[in-house]
């Protein structure tokens, strides 16, 4: 997956939990970056795990809290309800929770240390944080993926920003919902809906259909109509709204979050075709930071034709 949900326990984040503060600070240099590019926690409890690293009460290495506050702002904290009977009150009944919620809903994984994980020998799911490389849930992640071009592949691998990003850019040249083989486009749009709160959904194409001398520059107010005709009522029935952006020209797919970016080789329709596969990569953070500004109409990349909401 581009974009993984893990658990962490919390003698992860507490300097006794190691030999040494410098020991704990590298482990948890080791996982900062891939949290906060490529990865959102469970917050186990509705937040309950988060409001540990508020109190002192325990032992939290700086850097932990400072990952901690900046997990928060990111919105890289997913809230689940409680499983468990009673809260956790030691890091292997932290454990156990995750555990649970991970029959309910999969984990990618579960990080601990040595001071628990006696605990959990033979579950492939919890690994020690100074192991995680001899984790093939670890150790396998990849900056791309296959997929075929279905909607179950497209959902599968975008669910997560679906149900938990704050904005979503879809950016594909020829989005044209009236196009059969965009149904499943607004399929994926919806399934970010029915949420509180609710994302910010942009949708970026170009002004013209076709290319090289088959290219037909678009009449604009029809373009919009068409737009409104196919979303209005699927987006209202999830409470969501969307801005259409529709730029002179551009050619690269994307679709951009607040929790990742994604480079799409094909544009975003599905097909029926056989063995018809695709490509996406996940950019890095000032990668999809520089793709964001350049479809600000403020950056003058490309020349804004028409903006509208639905």
């Amino acid at each position: 997956m581009l974009l993984a949900e893990y658990a962490i326990t919390p003698d992860v984040f507490d300097a006794t939990s190691y030999v040494n503060e410098d020991l704990c600070a590298a482990r948890l240099e080791l996982i900062r970056e891939v949290m906060l590019n490529e990865g959102v926690i469970r917050d186990l409890r509705n937040g309950s795990w988060s409001n540990l690293f508020r109190s002192d009460h325990r032992s939290w290495h700086r850097r932990a809290k400072e990952l901690a506050k900046k997990l928060a702002s990111q919105n890289r904290l997913r809230p689940f309800v409680p499983q468990l009977a009673v809260k956790p009150s030691v890091d292997s009944e932290w454990c156990d929770e995750a555990l649970v919620t991970h029959g309910i809903e999969p984990l990618t994984g579960i990080i601990v240390t040595d001071t628990i994980s006696d605990g959990y020998i033979g579950n492939p799911l919890v690994s020690r944080v100074d192991r995680l490389n001899s984790a093939p849930w670890w150790s396998g992640r990849k900056p791309s993926m296959r997929l075929n071009r279905t909607f179950t592949d497209y959902l599968n691998a975008l669910s997560l920003v679906l149900r938990h990003a704050n904005s979503i850019m879809f950016i594909d040249p020829h989005i044209d919902p009236t196009q059969p083989k965009y149904n499943d486009f607004i399929e994926l749009i919806k399934r970010a809906g029915n949420r509180n709160p609710l994302p910010l959904i942009e949708i970026h194409r170009v002004c013209y259909r076709g290319s090289g001398q088959h290219r037909k520059i678009l009449d604009l107010q029809q373009l919009e109509a068409s737009f409104r005709n196919e979303l209005t009522q699927p987006l209202q029935r999830v409470g969501l709204t969307a801005e259409i952006f529709v730029w002179d020209d551009f050619h690269d797919r994307y679709v951009l979050s607040n929790l990742v970016g994604i480079a799409l080789l094909n544009s975003l329709d599905t097909t029926i075709m056989q063995n018809s596969t695709t490509t996406w990569t996940r950019l890095g953070h000032k990668d999809r930071d520089d793709v964001q500004r350049e479809f600000d109409p403020a950056s003058n990349q490309h020349k804004l034709k028409k903006k509208f909401a639905i």
